[in-house]
């Protein structure tokens, strides 16, 4: 017998003997465990490392029975489809693995390699695009569809993720030619909700209000619909509804960057500082690069008394964009908390020049003494 064939059989028979005696422990003892799970995915682990792809995928498989929310035991069974070749299974498990993490971000370099594989992917392409949006990749989502408009002619998808991503750049023209296609197909969530987008890009409240009103009646399981609604009712005052939208949001689609800012800065601000750090975690999680939800992310902790894990932070930030004047009085006042005197005065300087610089420069002069 061939010796990959007797491999093939001894790691059936490892799996299955494992899955045996989890159902054993089932059927006489209790529900298989969290260590009954950790011995699988590494088993796994190790089966996909040697090449046994498909021993791999069976083990994964049977870890992911005792614990179906598994983000790193989702992805890895996703890369063992793709290297196989079977791209829409890939895909799929990718796909889980983003919604349940709270992470799409970590899903992007997977569904690139999948796209790259399989140009014709369709679903690929549109999962990747959808994560790009989630992320606030706006520009790349562009990139990605529209020099594909041929793959998607009749795709309402394709339309709804390229109109979003458009409104977002503030190319509201070219958005408009999408969300014309979409109601041409007849009115729809997305169509109001491509709408609604663009009415709070041109800062019209309550036009916006009005559409995204309509999509979360014609579907309430749309994403983004209920958290572009809260912007709206935030925007013209009404906290009490924006925080049951960005509610509402979270509960169908917990990667929603915006509703996770908002509530975070909400909870903030009413000093219920628990449930704000656990919304701001999951917006600097989804969005790691995002300035705002890092500074409101450093703030808390400054405010909680975390005040190492704010000097990194606002560290962090300060060398991103160090014409931010909040940044370098944040960090001033972190130093003075920890008796860093000499970096507290630096930053205060830091501070100084910059207001002196935008005072000038409101004024149209400069900040600078004149060269001689």
């Amino acid at each position: 017998m061939p010796g990959r064939i007797v491999s093939r059989l001894a790691t059936i028979i490892v799996s299955a003997s494992l899955i045996t005696l989890l159902n054993a422990v089932s059927s006489r003892v209790q529900a298989p465990t969290a260590q009954d799970f950790d011995r699988l995915f590494a088993h796994a682990l190790e089966l996909q490392q040697a090449g046994d792809l498909l021993g791999a995928i069976d083990t994964y498989k049977a870890a992911l029975a005792i614990t179906p929310d598994r983000a790193d035991a989702l992805s890895n069974l996703g890369a063992a489809y793709v290297r196989l070749g079977q791209f829409d299974d890939g895909i799929r498990q990718y796909e889980a693995a983003y919604y349940k993490s709270a992470r799409p971000n970590e899903a992007i370099p997977q569904l690139k390699r999948v796209v790259s594989s399989d140009p014709e992917s369709r679903s690929g392409h549109l999962i990747l695009a959808d994560c790009y949006l989630q992320t606030g990749q706006d520009q790349e989502v562009i990139a990605l569809l529209k020099a594909r408009e041929r793959m998607f002619t009749t795709d309402l998808a394709y339309a709804y993720l390229l109109g979003t991503a458009l409104l977002h750049t503030g190319d509201t023209a070219e958005g408009q030619k999408h969300i014309d296609r979409i109601f041409r197909a007849g009115e729809s969530a997305e169509g109001h909700l491509l709408m609604g987008i663009a009415y709070l890009e041109l800062k019209d409240g309550r036009s916006a209000k009005t559409e995204l009103e309509r999509a979360v009646q014609m579907n309430p399981t749309l994403p983004t619909a209920h958290s572009q609604y809260g912007r709206a009712l935030l925007g013209l005052g009404d906290q009490e509804g924006a925080v049951r939208e960005f509610r509402a949001e979270l509960a169908v689609n917990i990667n929603d960057f915006d509703a996770n800012l908002f509530l975070g800065n909400i909870k903030k601000t009413d000093q219920q500082f628990a449930d704000a750090s656990s919304y701001l975690e999951r917006a600097t999680t989804i969005r790691p690069a995002d300035l705002t939800a890092r500074r409101l992310l450093a703030t808390l902790r400054l405010q909680t008394g975390r005040v190492e894990e704010a000097v990194a932070m606002f560290e962090s930030v300060e060398k991103d964009a160090p014409e931010l004047i909040d940044v370098h009085v944040q960090l001033a006042t972190a130093y003075n908390r920890l008796k860093r005197k000499q970096d507290a005065d630096r930053e205060k300087a830091i501070v100084d020049k910059l207001n002196a610089e935008a005072q000038a420069k409101a004024r149209g002069g400069s900040a600078e003494p004149p060269e001689r």
